[in-house]
């Protein structure tokens, strides 16, 4: 009779994290610095937004970083965002700069990513941080993606030569999942140097199951409830699960948080599992503090930025 998955903390991970985070701001300060500053822009009314925000300033000031939410209606025009965000960019006491996903459909999300200066896109958003994403270049790495890939390393999984499946291809998470876990671990910055299938929406479900059983790791990040069963995971698989979905609970009828993997049904099977709350999401914002620190640190001031910025 084999054990069930260990089940990884991502609280107690991000919390080591933030305890690192902390120690840095602490010499930085000390040394003289400015504390590090982090400004958030929320637009509109969505309480998932809203709570989210409330997490990344509540860490902030957990790991000594300043921050301000600026709040904007839902009504906001294009143009006025970009001023705001111009007004940002070129406040020299604000390090780090994001502002907060999905906006209202009559702004486009692209521009106002691209709009954030480099070096302050705390999100990892911005098309110059993309680009050196994928040249495996030092960048302002996707807090989400790069969780995910402390979650691993610090648990000690490997990926060197190892099967993985990414579930799910969205630009924010499941591309940069694939692009850091695939790359090559002797690159500026190191990849996984694992072989990534990404799976999506027309990936037939029977398709799915083919790549998964024979994944060692399988990362969901797809949005879609109860996508990953026991019988598509080979025994020893390590499983994280980046889904998050709210469902109404047919017994209580309230409200809990879901993610993609039927966890009671895969624990049985996996070597690992992350809980869905409490694993992936506390990384998300603890990685937010790192990139916030980067920002304030002014590590990612290349000559090409500084060339295209003058």
């Amino acid at each position: 009779m084999r054990n069930d998955a260990v089940v990884i903390s991502g609280r107690k991970l991000a919390r080591q994290i933030r305890q690192e985070a902390r120690h840095e701001v602490e010499q930085w300060v000390a040394a003289g610095n400015k504390r590090p500053h982090l400004s958030v822009v929320l637009v509109g009314e969505n309480p998932a937004s809203h709570s989210y925000v409330l997490n990344k300033t509540k860490a902030a000031a957990d790991v000594g970083i300043s921050s301000e939410t600026i709040l904007r209606p839902a009504s906001i025009t294009e143009k006025e965002l970009l001023d705001l965000i111009s007004e940002l960019n070129n406040d020299a006491n604000v390090d780090g700069l994001l502002v907060q996903l999905p906006l209202p459909e009559h702004i486009d999300e692209r521009k106002i990513c691209n709009a954030v200066t480099p070096d302050k896109d705390v999100d990892g958003f911005h098309v110059i941080n993309v680009g050196r994403m994928c040249l495996d270049q030092y960048s302002m790495l996707p807090a989400t993606p790069w969780g995910v890939w402390e979650i691993i390393k610090r648990t000690g999984i490997p990926t060197l030569g190892k099967n993985v499946v990414v579930a799910g291809r969205s630009k924010n998470v499941g591309m940069p999942i694939a692009m850091l876990l695939h790359t090559d671990g002797r690159h500026e910055r190191p990849g996984g140097d694992a072989t990534v299938t990404i799976s999506h929406r027309y990936t037939p479900k029977e398709q799915l199951k083919q790549h998964t059983i024979r994944a060692d790791i399988v990362v969901a990040a797809a949005g879609i409830p109860n996508l990953i069963t026991a019988d598509m995971i080979k025994e020893g698989a390590a499983v994280i699960d980046v889904g998050i979905t709210r469902v109404q609970d047919p017994v209580t009828a309230k409200s809990r948080l879901v993610g993609d993997v039927d966890f009671e049904g895969v624990k049985k099977k996996a070597s690992y599992i992350t809980p869905v709350p409490g694993g992936v999401g506390p990384m998300t914002v603890a990685m937010l503090m790192k990139n916030t620190i980067i920002a304030a640190k002014k590590l990612l001031k290349p000559k090409e930025l500084e060339a295209l910025t003058a």
